[in-house]
């Protein structure tokens, strides 16, 4: 299996090579550019007018502004259409959730001819995906649309007429389904620290606390940021947790407060933003008590509750990676920090709490409630609270050790200096295009829908990494307009390589996408209700930290 995919990562490294060669006359460029750098974004076709502006924000960094391709009227191929559908919304409060538009051919068939029967001018169509590293890509499905429209409003008016008949359908523009003739208009905006000027600090931030969400505007603020991108992947819906906790790793001034999502891809950034990097963690807990040890589960997490799976054996329905699924295990054992926020989780099983010196304080059961100052607290459940009962009686001494591991499988010992934000798929490595969808959860078994939804189609987009100089590179593209387009994963990768970046990694998107600048959101966040509170982010402080 190894072989067959690192034969087709240099198929496709070959092709992207071969694709970027004729920008690569660097002779002619600008020196401030490294070589691999194209001058124009690699959206839409070539005669594309596109804009760059770029502003120096502090001592070595820059923000640069593009704007590429035409819009509205320019674009007679571009139009609303109506996709019918079985809502995923409507089963899920998080709005980034796609709704199951694909079916197989038969069953596309049958109902655009009910729906044609009941007045509709329905059509299908076949989707088709690109292979990336490690997924075939190729036929996902059909999708159902009625009519043709110059306006949402008109598409919004139809979508009602198909309610009104007994169907559900969303309101669609054809320039979010990514085909390579569309004409834009793209906006991206892109943050480049560049260490060798850079006095301030590349910094994460959860805010007050891990459980609770804050938009990326009040995460600056609250650190009198410069700039900040939102950054990791969370918890929205209490049925999946502890809304705002990190769905994958999270290490905070060296703390590691959530555990990764088993082999997944993280973003790896340190104050001074020298030594960016793009690594995949795994990880090991354990409480030892006098002459026993027990495995942890997790770290600062709601027990029970998995979310983006690549948990531990036993989880349901899988310990690998599967994003936006919460996996369950009803027998887990969870290390809480006071991080985690004011109380720890309430629910059924048992809670040791432990003092500043590791010593057992206190027994609760049902678990939940305040951590004693530098305390902190393990909760079992399930079967795991026996094994508990057994380690931790009142006044025992408790060691809680945590291990990460990078993909080589070497142990890292981060400084107070190192953040690390959970991500996925990876995009480009070693300055080739490396799309891993696959790896990383974002293929889901019998669902062609979701990676329809989530990765072919354009979303807005927050892309992280470092280019072949060591300069980090912030990167959000706006989408789910027709003022901006949006990225499909594909695309992201192509627009990161051409950004001139030698590694590079998908944050959180969709309405988490956010970039602020001295206190102002300056990107458009694609939610109605505007900027979305979210889990973590990434600050770029003016002055350099004292730990």
């Amino acid at each position: 299996m190894k072989k067959r995919l690192c034969a087709a990562s240099a198929v496709l490294g070959m092709l992207a090579t071969a694709s970027a060669l004729p920008a690569q006359a660097s002779s002619q460029q600008p020196q401030s550019h490294p070589p691999s750098t194209r001058l124009t974004l690699p959206l839409g076709p070539t005669d594309l007018p596109e804009t760059r502006t770029t502003t120096t924000l502090q001592p070595g960094v820059t923000l640069t502004r593009i704007v590429r391709g035409t819009s509205g009227s320019a674009n007679p191929a571009l139009h609303w259409t109506v996709e019918v559908s079985i809502p995923g919304g409507d089963t899920s409060p998080d709005p980034d959730a796609p709704p199951t538009a694909l079916k197989d051919r038969a069953s596309a068939d049958e109902l655009a001819a009910e729906l044609r029967q009941d007045g509709f001018d329905a059509r299908v169509e076949l989707v088709t995906t690109p292979r990336t590293a490690d997924y075939t890509g190729g036929t996902i499905g059909y999708r159902v649309r009625t009519g043709t429209f110059d306006s949402q409003t008109t598409a919004t008016s139809e979508r009602a007429r198909l309610r009104a008949a007994g169907y559900t359908g969303s309101a669609v523009y054809t320039g979010w389904d990514g085909e390579a003739t569309d004409r834009g208009p793209w906006r991206v905006d892109v943050l480049t620290i560049d260490p060798r000027k850079f006095r301030g600090s590349l910094d994460a931030s959860y805010g007050p606390d891990i459980e609770n969400r804050e938009t990326t505007t009040q995460l600056a603020a609250s650190a009198a940021a410069t700039a900040a991108i939102n950054a990791g992947f969370f918890v929205l819906d209490p049925k999946a947790g502890a809304p705002g906790d990190p769905a994958g790793v999270g290490v905070y001034d060296g703390r590691l407060l959530s555990e990764p999502v088993a082999g997944r891809p993280a973003l790896v950034v340190h104050d001074n933003a020298r030594g960016t990097e793009i690594t995949r963690f795994t990880w090991k807990g354990r409480v030892t008590g006098s002459g026993s040890t027990l495995p942890l589960n997790g770290i600062n997490r709601v027990p029970g509750l998995i979310r983006n799976c690549g948990g531990t054996a036993g989880d349901t329905p899988t310990s690998q990676p599967l994003h936006d699924v919460t996996c369950t295990n009803p027998d887990e054992l969870i290390t809480f920090t006071p991080d985690y926020g004011g109380h720890t989780p309430q629910g059924e099983g048992l809670e040791a709490v432990l003092d500043a010196h590791d010593r057992v304080v206190e027994l609760r059961s049902p678990r939940g409630g305040t951590l004693p100052p530098g305390g902190s607290s393990l909760q079992a459940t399930g079967r795991r609270v026996a094994d508990l009962t057994a380690l931790a009686p009142l006044d025992a001494h408790l060691r809680v050790s945590t291990t990460l591991r990078d993909e080589r499988g070497h142990r890292v010992s981060p400084s107070p200096r190192t953040d690390i934000l959970n991500a996925g798929p990876e995009l480009v490595r070693d300055g080739r295009i490396h799309v891993t969808p696959a790896t990383d959860g974002m293929v889901h078994p019998g669902d062609p829908s979701w990676y329809y939804g989530w990765v072919h189609k354009r979303n807005p987009r927050t892309l992280a990494g470092v280019d072949a100089v060591g300069r980090t590179v912030l990167v959000t593209a706006d989408g789910r307009s027709t003022d901006s387009l949006g990225l499909s994963i594909t695309e992201s990768a192509e627009v990161a390589k051409s950004l001139g970046l030698r590694d590079a990694v998908n944050l959180d998107g969709g309405g988490s996408t956010t970039m602020v600048t001295n206190g102002t959101v300056i990107n458009t966040p694609s939610d109605a209700a505007g900027e979305r509170p979210v889990g973590d982010a990434l600050l770029i402080l003016p002055r350099r930290h004292h730990h």
